[in-house]
């Protein structure tokens, strides 16, 4: 009787600890899911920023194909083929995200962008449009500004560019775009205005610089602006002015802007030479 006791606990115990492991096996499973999609998710945000595209492409290919039905990875790809220049495969895959249920404005916003980069303003219009007046970003301003623009819809496209600034903290590419729509307007002394402010929140962007010397020669104003610039780029600012005044027939002041980008620039300048040689047989014949 004493030995059936035993036995029977026993068993009991064998059985116990049997469900025991079986939870702990259980736990650990899970747990090791949720590490794994935190790490995704992190490796997600990693190669979004990685500098390059066709990496973070591969990875979201790859991604996307173990695990079809995840909306986050999609999204991943799409950003990522936008990023590397393939905007009509990334419009292909935002399109199918907009038709889940789980999609959302900023879908929206994104494909319109592909869109833009695409070449395709008509249908970028369109599907901001879709968007409610409520939804409110930067970046859906940026582009009603720059779709506003292409319609040649000037009070529109102002007005969009003023609240995109006012929505982000690093308005250097923004005010810069809005500077050039000044630009070819001919609004040339708002322009000079607007790649100023440009340069003050992005030192280091050239596109801004270099319109503002457009800007600034398309007014007869000949002198460099007073910003920082590295030899190379003062160069290259120069070459610009000197075309500039050349364009405007002021052809004695462009000739001596050449020489002296040819002569500023670290190495030869190819480019300035081309064009002084140009210029002198002009002026001879």
């Amino acid at each position: 009787m004493r030995h059936s006791k035993i036995l029977m606990l026993c068993l009991a115990g064998m059985v116990s600890l049997s469900a025991c492991g079986k939870n702990a096996t259980d736990d650990v499973k899970r747990a090791k899911t949720s590490v794994n999609v935190i790490d995704e998710s992190g490796l997600s945000d990693i190669m979004l920023s990685a500098t390059d595209p066709e990496e973070a492409v591969s990875y979201f290919e790859r991604a996307s194909q173990s695990e079809p039905d995840r909306i986050d990875l999609k999204r991943g790809l799409a950003l990522s083929l936008t990023k590397a220049g393939k905007s009509v495969q990334a419009i292909s895959i935002w399109q199918q995200i907009l038709e889940t249920s789980d999609a959302t404005n900023s879908d929206r916003v994104n494909l319109a962008e592909a869109l833009i980069r695409a070449g395709d303003w008509d249908k970028a219009e369109l599907a901001l449009n879709e968007i409610p007046p409520t939804y409110e970003t930067f970046q859906r301003y940026r582009l009603e500004a720059m779709v506003a623009d292409s319609d040649k819809e000037w009070q529109k496209a102002d007005s969009f560019y003023e609240t995109a600034v006012g929505l982000t903290t690093k308005p250097s590419g923004v005010l810069n775009n809005w500077g050039y729509s000044k630009l070819s307007r001919g609004d040339y002394r708002e322009a000079e205005k607007l790649f100023a402010q440009a340069i003050t929140y992005d030192p280091y962007l050239f596109t801004a610089k270099n319109n503002l010397v457009l800007a600034r020669g398309a007014q007869g104003k000949y002198d460099l602006p007073v910003v920082d610039m590295t030899q190379s780029e003062r160069a290259e600012l120069l070459y610009t002015l000197a075309l500039s005044a050349i364009k405007q027939g002021d052809v004695t002041i462009g000739r001596g802007l050449l020489q002296d980008a040819i002569e500023t620039h670290p190495q030869h300048f190819e480019a300035a030479a081309r064009s002084l040689a140009a210029l002198e047989a002009n002026v001879v014949n």
